[in-house]
């Protein structure tokens, strides 16, 4: 009896580990490989993938460091930085209170699997000012100050990019993102070069506007404090809020660079916010029309195959109507698919070859809030008058 007891307890104990193996493995499972995110590079520019806001244990995050590199690669991102909390340490009593430890711990997987780490850090105060993230910083400690102007001052000593992280968090903005004195007076320092319009699952409307009129740089990441696979379904085609960096070369010192001259967008759920001037090159580069030229007869119809080569589905509106055709006023372009859009002829009698240019409006392309970007896709038609028929007496 007592034999078969412990046999039992053996079995059940060798099942409890198999099942735990299996529901980690579930959780990491993509880690073993790369999933590339298809984005155009444009203007002679790479686009780069980079999340800039991360945290691991080292703060109030659930990973260890190197865990935010391999997450980083597997999804098909270029670069991260990890930006554990200079004054909020929860597990303080576990580990090393050095600040600098999450990087340097992350920096042999970074080097092997190709991502480039950013050291940063976040500080992390009470409204105002509020939170900030400081990235290609030097050393994380000298800038623990106790008063956050001297903390900021010490950052941009550094010469770090600084940017102030979710200024519509409910937590320290239950009535929305307000605009403070205190955020003039750094921004008028120069203190602050780039502002957070997406963090997590939070797009921030007000914040992307003060972001156009002040010239902010628009970043968006995903504030990660569990496994990325535990807060996105990648199964289901989610994935993290991103920065795309439109930088010269596959560097720090060029992702920098992009960041100072203001050269991103932000990939958040199936929407791209940015500049028109960077939009609208990515909405270029990814759709092609493979017929150019068709033929419409009399009131007839012919059609064009759209191809859409990248990881976003465009959403499109027309934007007005045309007197030579009529064509569909939603257009969907599903993501690396080709889709059939219909034209079709207005008038009997018209025999000509025309240019037109089809007018609509990609409503995940957000130019500004509540806009989306203009473009239009043209075809050449060639079009036939029908020919009469003969009447019967």
């Amino acid at each position: 009896m007592k034999k078969s007891f412990w046999g039992l307890l053996k079995i059940t104990g060798l099942v409890l580990a198999v099942m735990l193996v299996i529901l980690f493995n579930s959780g990491y499972a993509q880690l073993d490989s790369r999933s590339e995110i298809l984005i155009p590079d444009i203007l002679g520019y790479q686009t780069m993938k980079c999340d800039f806001h991360l945290h691991t244990v080292f703060s109030d995050g659930t990973v260890w460091p190197p865990v935010r590199v391999q997450e980083a690669w597997s999804e098909g991102l270029d670069a991260i930085s990890i930006s554990d909390h200079l004054e909020y340490l929860p597990h303080k009593q576990d580990l090393v209170s050095d600040h600098n430890r999450s990087y340097e711990i992350a920096r042999a997987a970074a080097e092997e699997l190709g991502i480039i780490l950013i050291r940063g850090c976040e500080i992390t105060r009470p409204m105002p000012p509020g939170h900030f993230n400081a990235i290609f910083i030097e050393d994380a400690n000298t800038i623990h100050q106790e008063d956050w102007r001297d903390a900021i001052k010490a950052a941009n000593a550094q010469g770090a990019f600084i940017f102030w992280n979710h200024p519509g968090w409910k937590a320290q903005a239950p009535d929305g993102a307000k605009w403070l004195p205190e955020h003039s007076e750094l921004f008028e320092k120069k203190f602050f070069q780039g502002i957070e319009i997406v963090n997590f699952y939070d797009y921030y409307p007000t914040v992307h506007k003060w972001a156009l009129d002040k010239n902010l740089t628009m970043v968006g990441n995903s504030d990660s404090h569990n496994p990325t696979a535990y807060e996105h379904d990648f199964e289901k085609g989610e994935h993290r809020p991103m920065t795309l960096v439109f930088a010269e070369a596959r560097t720090a010192q060029a992702i920098k660079q992009a960041l100072l001259e203001r050269r991103t967008a932000v990939y958040f759920e199936n929407k791209l916010i940015g500049e028109q001037k960077y939009l609208q090159p990515i909405f270029k580069a990814a759709v092609k029309i493979q017929n150019k030229e068709i033929s419409i007869r009399g009131k007839g119809r012919a059609s064009l195959q759209i191809h859409n080569n990248s990881d976003l589905t465009f959403e499109l509106s027309a934007i007005k109507t045309l007197s030579e055709l009529t064509f569909s006023e939603r257009l969907t372009l599903p993501a690396r698919k080709t889709t059939i859009l219909q034209l079709k002829g207005t008038a009997d009698n018209v025999a000509e070859s025309k240019n037109i240019e089809l007018p609509y409006q990609v409503e995940n392309l957000l130019i500004e809030p509540g806009k989306g970007l203009p473009i239009s896709l043209p075809v050449r038609v060639n079009f036939i008058a029908a020919e009469k028929q003969k009447m019967e007496y």
